[in-house]
């Protein structure tokens, strides 16, 4: 592949690129990225119909296909469009984890509608679930942000604390 004028990829970020989509590559990450995700769909209660759509709706028996072969872990090679659905619902599960002290809390935070501008009153899930990758990435974002501190109020357990304040700045006086 040569750069292109103008282009911020130098040659190795480009062949790195290009390899991530090889046929190879996407054969050895379909299987287990599908069935990781079928496993959060499971935890998420995501309808059929709501798999299909987050991995860019295919056919009814298509999608059928892919599941058979990645539960019987046989070789499946997904695209790279459905691959790049897959780590999206898997960082939004990361995100999950790390706000929420467990599973349930995420899922209700999934369900639940919510006043971020950025979901327009729906519910995380609703917007996951509209089918377009431009809406699952907006969702890991949000949640990678949150994540950062930006974005969210504090997760349930820190919700009645005080701010905290100066006073409460402990300088021992020794400098590193």
């Amino acid at each position: 592949m040569k750069k292109r004028p103008g282009s911020p990829r130098s040659g190795s970020a480009a062949k790195a690129a290009v390899a991530r989509f090889v046929p190879a590559n996407r054969r050895r990450l379909s299987g287990p990225g599908l069935r990781t995700f079928l496993a959060i769909a499971a935890l998420w209660g995501l309808t059929d119909e709501q798999r299909r759509l987050i991995l860019g709706y295919p056919a009814r028996s298509t999608y059928r296909a892919w599941v058979k072969k990645a539960r019987e872990h046989r070789d499946i090679t997904l695209s790279g469009d459905v691959l790049m659905r897959i780590s999206a619902i898997l960082g939004i599960y990361k995100g999950l984890r790390i706000l929420f002290a467990d599973d349930d809390k995420g899922v209700e935070w999934l369900r639940g509608p919510h006043k971020a501008r950025v979901f327009g009153g729906a519910s995380p899930i609703e917007v996951i679930a509209s089918g377009t990758q431009d809406a699952l990435l907006t969702v890991r974002r949000f949640l990678d942000a949150a994540c950062g501190g930006l974005f969210m109020p504090p997760v349930w357990d820190e919700r009645d604390r005080p701010p905290y304040d100066d006073s409460e700045i402990i300088f021992d006086g020794t400098e590193d």
